[in-house]
């Protein structure tokens, strides 16, 4: 080999052996970025306004995080569009573990069906960290309707000419889309009535202006207790702590009739394993705890530890049976 071809050779050989230490680099400081996680401070998008339920969930499970991840977490409200618009924020941010979005199944397995066009995509803009708890659904009756059982109520809407009327927070919202799905398992005649809220839904059946509310238990739970409204069921899987002598759906004769809100953890899609894993580590240590179970109990939500991937599945499957349910009764919203 003559001493030019040599020096080319030993130039190439450099320059590949150059390439290999810069390649190799990459991963090294993106392991050293993962491992000093968290650094600073994190935000959780909620995309609700103050005060709600799923708001105040959030804030709960932000104080949990930054004592369990030695970093404040922040609770950022954005509200606006059924909670679009703050979820696209988060579908949007960098996925580099510091931006987190509350999930409200109403917004990621409902809206996509309702509205003409949101703007984020459920399963491919998210990673799942896991769900917080279910908030468990109820039927309930003004005591003046003649009706005690499940039963009674869709042999009464079938007698009745005009059906049954059932208020619930809004079109669109997980209880309607039970109220929905109830009509098509059971060919009840039921007439849905929409309130901005389920406040003045539960006000409006307690005077007596409309005979049914479909709503979480924890709005429904004092006036229950107290006689002035009849619970027919419940759509969880088993009974509720909070109302156990109250029957199932499943109980009452509708097989497999599981409907609950749900809320928990996304981060945007991308965000690496190691990082999603830790969130979910501090996560379901929160949830196993006994004094945020109860205060999570307070707001009507059963907390529900587990991995990302059965919170990932359950979005794709609701997603699918909403879809249909939606399809049939002919929801949509602008």
């Amino acid at each position: 080999m003559t001493k030019t071809r040599f020096a080319g050779a030993r130039r190439a050989m450099l320059a590949a052996a150059a390439a290999l230490a810069a390649v190799a680099a990459v991963p090294s400081s993106a392991v050293a970025q993962k491992a000093n996680w968290p650094e600073r401070t994190i935000r959780l998008i909620v995309p609700f306004a103050p005060g709600g339920v799923t708001d105040t969930s959030g804030r709960l499970i932000a104080d949990e995080l930054s004592r369990r991840l030695g970093q404040q977490v922040v609770v950022e409200n954005k509200p606006g569009a059924s909670g679009n618009i703050g979820t696209q924020l988060g579908a949007e941010a960098p996925a580099d573990g510091y931006t987190l979005v509350l999930a409200f199944d109403g917004t990621m397995v409902i809206n996509p069906h309702v509205f003409a066009k949101v703007p984020f995509d459920t399963l491919k803009d998210f990673a799942p960290v896991g769900k917080i708890g279910d908030a468990v659904l109820i039927l309930v009756a003004h005591p003046e309707v003649k009706a005690k059982t499940l039963n009674d109520v869709i042999e009464l809407s079938k007698s009745d000419a005009n059906g049954l009327s059932y208020g619930t927070s809004g079109t669109g919202g997980t209880p309607h889309i039970a109220g929905e799905l109830l009509k098509q398992r059971t060919g009840a005649r039921l007439t849905h009535i929409p309130y901005k809220g389920g406040g003045q839904a539960m006000s409006d059946l307690l005077g007596g202006n409309i005979p049914l509310v479909y709503t979480a238990v924890a709005g429904a739970h004092a006036h229950v207790k107290a006689g002035k409204l009849r619970a027919i069921a419940v759509s969880s899987a088993q009974r509720t702590d909070s109302l156990p002598e109250v029957p199932t759906f499943i109980e009452s004769g509708v097989p497999d009739f599981v409907v609950n809100s749900w809320v928990g953890l996304l981060a945007p899609a991308k965000t690496s394993p190691e990082i999603v894993g830790r969130l979910n580590e501090a996560l379901n240590a929160a949830l196993k705890d006994p004094t945020v179970r109860e205060k999570l109990g307070v707001m009507g939500i059963e907390a529900s530890p587990g991995s990302p991937e059965a919170f990932g599945e359950q979005m794709r499957e609701d997603l699918g049976r909403y879809a249909k349910v939606v399809e049939a009764a002919g929801i949509k919203l602008q």
